[in-house]
């Protein structure tokens, strides 16, 4: 099991670090201080969805051949992505978290 992800992933680790990048950049410029209202919860449900139904069909083994790999591949790079995303997020919330500490002191010297 592990070798045959070794296997899939070794050749993907330039797109794998690509969409790792991309994400961190999006999740330190991400616009969580406006609220999501309706729109956003829905699109967030969606996606949460369509990843665990292709998780899932990916786990059954539903699609063989290369359409598997292919939603095996895109399973890959849409976890790194997400991986990402979190990864910028926390450091934008510790750097935020810092910033106004560092505000805060001035304001009271």
């Amino acid at each position: 099991m592990i070798e045959a992800a070794s296997i899939i992933l070794l050749p993907l680790w330039p797109a794998l670090a690509a969409a790792l990048a991309l994400g961190l950049v999006f999740g330190v410029a991400g616009w969580r201080d406006q609220p999501p209202g309706f729109r956003g919860r829905l699109g967030l449900i969606l996606a949460v969805l369509g990843l665990a139904g292709g998780v899932a069909l990916a786990v059954l083994g539903r699609l063989p051949g290369r359409e598997g790999l292919w939603l095996e591949i895109g399973l890959a790079v849409c976890f790194a992505y997400l991986a990402g995303c979190l990864a910028g997020s926390i450091l934008r919330a510790a750097f935020r978290r810092g910033s106004d500490a560092a505000v805060e002191t001035r304001s009271q010297a």
